[in-house]
């Protein structure tokens, strides 16, 4: 009996990369406004390969990139930078189709929602706000509630503590198999392939289900429960 459902947020939720390419985009066409000599595929590829290093939620990105290649931070570029990525960004932030009404939807039949995420914290609780979600869920652990990343067991335990639900009565819903699959399985979670917003050309997750799109979640609870609302 499925009782609660974790989602991962950034590619399971919302189109995660696609809001990151049209930011850093809107972030070059800014500096270029504000002055930049350089190519803009050359600055985006520049800007790329320091996600690379750091991690794609390195908040510093611009402050780094304009420090490298100029050796000094022009403060009238980094603010072109700054508000021309969250203007695109925010423009950017949507969620994938049928989300709302899906997550409205596993509400009503009595499931408990919680999202773990590998974003800092605030990131995580601004983007499920934007995106007017953060009343839909009961929980979420960021990387600062636990210490520890996806596939790492601690997020996931955390989040079914505060839903108070045990592993082997929930589902974990992620688009990145090597850490949301794995890690969820590794508890006794049943997993769930967010296929849609998979970016990495993953042939086999090793999920027990595969998800075209996240409606059909739906689906999967009511083959588990049965249709009877909180499968009760």
């Amino acid at each position: 009996m499925i009782r609660a459902i974790v989602f991962d947020l950034d590619n399971t939720l919302m189109d995660f990369m696609k809001m990151k390419d049209l930011g850093v985009q809107g972030a070059v066409d800014a500096m270029l406004d504000a002055g930049l000599t350089m190519p803009a595929e050359d600055a985006r590829r520049k800007i790329y390969e320091i996600y690379k290093l750091e991690g794609i939620e390195y908040q510093r990105v611009f402050d780094e990139f304009l420090h490298t290649e100029f050796g000094k931070i022009d403060p009238k570029l980094l603010a072109a930078a700054i508000i021309g990525y969250r203007r695109t960004r925010e423009s950017a932030l949507v969620v994938y189709p049928h989300t709302h009404q899906t997550l409205i939807e596993l509400a009503k039949r009595g499931l408990r929602l919680a999202v773990v995420s590998d974003a800092p914290r605030m990131q995580a609780w601004m983007r499920l706000t934007y995106l007017q979600l953060q009343h839909l869920f009961d929980a979420v652990v960021a990387f600062e509630d636990t210490g520890f990343r996806k596939p790492a067991p601690e997020p996931f335990q955390r989040a079914l503590e505060l839903l108070g639900a045990p592993a082997s009565e929930a589902i974990m819903v992620g688009d990145w198999a090597e850490r949301d699959v794995v890690g969820a399985r590794r508890i006794g979670m049943l997993t769930a392939f967010a296929r849609y917003g998979d970016t990495f050309g993953t042939q086999h997750s090793g999920a027990d289900f595969e998800l075209l799109g996240i409606r059909d979640l739906l689906d999967v609870v009511e083959r588990l429960n049965g249709s009877a609302p909180g499968g009760k």
